[in-house]
């Protein structure tokens, strides 16, 4: 197995919606149509195992100091091998040539970006409180558990 990390077209859409459907109806990510996946592609990374989408998650700028981790969903045959670490690797870069400052993830999983050196914040400390616009989207809402971490680049 052979994981390649790269940018996804239009063309992926389709694939993308298939892979997180499950974490979608669960509540564990939020919706997002194709057209909101089409305005902002250039957001997402994708792994591929060969032809498969095995992976892929979202840097989604807020500011000019501050973007958020979103979407991210690996097949469930493919966790454990440090897909998700390497994605969220390869987006921090990104956003550190971006000029990013920081880099935010709502999640339950929290051990996870923590040992990739994101630290605990109150969820009312987020910066940008544009944020929660897509609160209100979730089926969890306004009682959810997850928690909210950040990582200076």
């Amino acid at each position: 197995m052979k994981i390649e990390y790269k940018k996804p077209t239009l063309r992926d859409i389709p694939q993308m919606q298939l892979l997180v459907a499950p974490e979608i109806e669960s509540g564990v990510i939020l919706l997002r149509t194709d057209d909101e996946i089409a305005t902002n592609i250039r957001s997402y990374t994708l792994a591929m195992d060969g032809d498969k989408l095995v992976g892929f998650c979202a840097l989604h700028i807020h500011s000019p100091n501050l973007a958020e981790i979103r979407s991210m969903i690996i097949d469930s045959n493919y966790r454990g091998k440090n897909i998700g670490s390497e994605l969220v690797s390869k987006v921090c870069q990104e956003g550190l040539l971006l000029g990013l400052k920081e880099v935010l993830a709502l999640t339950y999983q929290q051990h996870f970006f923590e040992r990739l050196g994101f630290i605990e914040i109150p969820k009312e400390s987020i910066p940008e409180h544009k944020i929660w616009a897509d609160c209100i989207k979730c089926k969890h809402f306004p009682v959810c558990n997850e928690v909210s971490l950040i990582k200076t680049l």
